[in-house]
């Protein structure tokens, strides 16, 4: 631990810390809020989750850039490090194999469980061929 004797004036004074004090409480308007109606109170909370949302999204760019420059220094890419592309999406949606005979709407990817309609009319005794969507 360094004793407070070595660190510079300023950092001992505590002018320093008073300044960005200042300059915060400069930049910060006090708002009385019980003199608010519903509506200006509910519009604040808009404003106010807005602004929450773009200092997220301007801290993950900050903290996304400063990944790929450590990256980049190091002689490697993001997406080396992380097994992917940076920012990719995961998974992609199949198109549908089978399609209901009656309600097209109705369709199937042919993976996971057969829906009701299929297992319907294979225990009628019909083909899964039957449902093909042609192509």
């Amino acid at each position: 631990m360094v004793a407070v004797a070595t660190w510079p004036k300023f950092f001992r004074t505590g002018s320093f810390r008073a300044k960005s004090t200042e300059r915060r409480k400069e930049k910060m308007t006090t708002i009385d809020v019980s003199a608010l109606s519903k509506d200006e109170l509910l519009k604040l909370r808009k404003d106010l989750d807005k602004a929450i949302e773009n200092y997220d999204r301007r801290q993950r760019k900050e903290a996304l850039a400063a990944a790929e420059a450590k990256a980049r220094e190091m002689g490697f890419s993001l997406a080396e490090l992380t097994g992917g592309s940076a920012g990719a999406e995961k998974g992609t949606v199949n198109p549908p194999k089978y399609q209901h005979p009656e309600n097209p709407e109705l369709t199937w990817t042919g993976r996971g469980r057969q829906p009701a309609w299929i297992k319907e009319r294979l225990a009628e005794g019909k083909s899964l061929d039957a449902f093909l969507i042609a192509k």
